[in-house]
């Protein structure tokens, strides 16, 4: 396996074109885009500041937008391509003090279902997933009050795992996706039922 890092702000259209190229010379044509690019900064929306509300669509919404943007045609030209956008439950349903990141997220949906159609002709599924509380560095600041409140509307009465989501990034991208676009996925733990 012949693995490469690279970083760029992916909120930057042409950072994004220069990674795509790099990309592109390195490897060849991609069969699989992972939009996985996410940031909070979390505010009740009276306290919210611009920036703040900016930088989480930057990095979210537009990030996705980039990424799909500057990697299209290749997709296009790879019959059963996958584009797989990680959303959140928040994007579904909402969370005080969340309202930038849970519109970011609902705009990955919803620009997922768009990319599914403008796409599938070319025979490329998109897809998105929408995690509920996964232990990550993102949910690690979650305090012990915090954790225990959330546990409690979790059905399975645990967090979810990185390796659980990536399992369901494998199922999609694999042959057992080929079929399947324009969907999102909840992993949750039953919070959202």
């Amino acid at each position: 396996v012949k693995a490469r890092a690279y970083g760029t702000d992916v909120s930057s259209l042409e950072g994004m074109k220069e990674l795509c190229s790099r990309v592109l010379e390195d490897f060849g044509p991609i069969d699989i885009l992972v939009n996985n690019a996410g940031i909070t900064r979390d505010q009740l929306l009276l306290r919210m500041s611009e920036a703040d509300w900016d930088d989480v669509m930057a990095v979210n919404l537009k990030g996705t937008f980039n990424a799909c943007k500057v990697f299209a045609k290749t997709l296009m030209k790879r019959k059963g391509a996958r584009v797989i956008n990680i959303a959140s439950v928040v994007g579904l349903d909402g969370n005080a003090g969340q309202g930038n990141y849970a519109a970011s997220k609902a705009g990955v949906i919803a620009f997922t279902k768009s990319m599914a159609k403008e796409l599938g002709s070319r025979q490329v599924c998109v897809n998105a997933i929408a995690p509920g509380f996964i232990e990550t560095d993102m949910t690690e600041g979650l305090t012990g009050d915090l954790r225990e409140e959330m546990l409690k509307v979790i059905p399975l009465h645990r967090f979810g795992g990185v390796s659980e989501v990536g399992k369901l990034v494998t199922f999609l991208a694999g042959e057992t996706g080929s079929y399947i676009t324009g969907q999102t996925f909840v992993i949750d733990g039953g919070m959202a039922i």
